[in-house]
């Protein structure tokens, strides 16, 4: 038993290794072309094709580069191959600015952001980087598969000694599919792939989660989409930084690995 495990995180980090080594092989060429074009747009093209031809190669180096560091973040996440700075953090304070960082984004598909949040500070323990990583992850996907001119709905309750962010949508295309499917790298929601994305954030968002020692769950019913992460509450006369996890070249296992 003890030798499978360990031969799992050694497998594990191998591929987050070979992973991490491809992404880098990849970003040093990628980036020489993002420079180019950048500097190409920036002369004075009278040729609207041509013009036209350039807005797309930016658009597609830029998604190319996005999707090589979403590789080499899930990669890591998945892996437990990650330094965390933990500390407490409140989980309101925390949404009321990722609502302030998003409900211009929203707009642009006419996206209503309807949100329910306590007067009551709830404090929980979490690395705020990678807790904004998961919350990004989660507002985007709705950004991205929410039905145009509907609502975005978000909330944060407590229940039980820990602290609940939910974030829910009626999705502009059916939902056939499991919800667990949908935390599995490069599956999308839209099988018709009518949405540009990489199929990892929400993969991303859930190991980001467990390894900060929240859960994640996922709820599909009908056309509804949900999303729901926890965290244990902080009892208040706790430090306010808490001991970091092992540094980077150690593996911290997701809980219930």
């Amino acid at each position: 038993m003890e030798t499978a495990l360990k031969e799992q995180v050694k497998s594990e980090r191998l591929k987050a290794d070979l992973i991490t080594n491809v992404s880098h092989d990849i970003k040093t060429p990628l980036t020489s072309i993002i420079n180019y074009v950048d500097l190409l747009k920036r002369e004075k093209i009278q040729d609207e094709k041509i013009a036209r031809y350039l807005d797309i190669l930016d658009q597609k180096s830029q998604r190319l580069k996005t999707l090589t560091e979403d590789l080499v973040e899930a990669s890591k996440a998945s892996s437990g191959n990650l330094k965390l700075e933990i500390a407490k953090i409140d989980l309101v304070e925390m949404i009321q600015q990722t609502n302030g960082e998003f409900e211009e984004k929203y707009q642009i598909r006419h996206l209503d952001l309807v949100s329910s949040l306590p007067n009551e500070c709830l404090l929980i323990a979490v690395d705020g980087r990678r807790l904004w990583r998961v919350l990004e992850n989660l507002y985007n996907n709705a950004f991205k598969y929410a039905m145009e001119n509907s609502r975005i709905y978000v909330d944060v309750t407590s229940s039980d000694g820990f602290a609940y962010f939910t974030i829910k949508n009626v999705s502009a295309n059916p939902l056939n599919i499991h919800a667990d499917e949908l935390t599995e790298r490069f599956v999308r929601g839209d099988v018709a792939r009518t949405t540009e994305g990489s199929g990892l954030g929400l993969s991303i968002a859930k190991d980001l989660t467990q390894l900060q020692g929240g859960t994640f769950k996922l709820y599909i019913d009908g056309d509804l989409f949900k999303a729901q992460v926890g965290f244990p509450l902080c009892n208040l006369e706790e430090p306010e930084h808490l001991e970091d996890s092992p540094a980077t070249d150690e593996v911290v296992s997701p809980p219930g690995a």
